[in-house]
């Protein structure tokens, strides 16, 4: 069971990461996003998905 969070964690990373690179911001924007949303974990994964995932192009212009 603990393997199938953990697998699923490491997907929904890759996945925000792949996101991140491909929106039309800054080379730091992208370095700060990818570093945060990896750093913490759940919890930035939560955040990016829920929350930051369409605003990060107005943050990083």
């Amino acid at each position: 069971m603990a393997s199938l969070i953990y697998i699923i964690g490491v997907v929904l990373s890759i996945i925000a990461v792949l996101d991140i690179l491909k929106k039309p911001i800054s080379l730091v924007g992208k370095i700060i996003s990818c570093i945060l949303v990896l750093a913490l974990s759940w919890v930035g994964l939560l955040i990016y998905f829920l929350y930051a995932r369409d605003r990060l192009t107005k943050w990083f212009k």
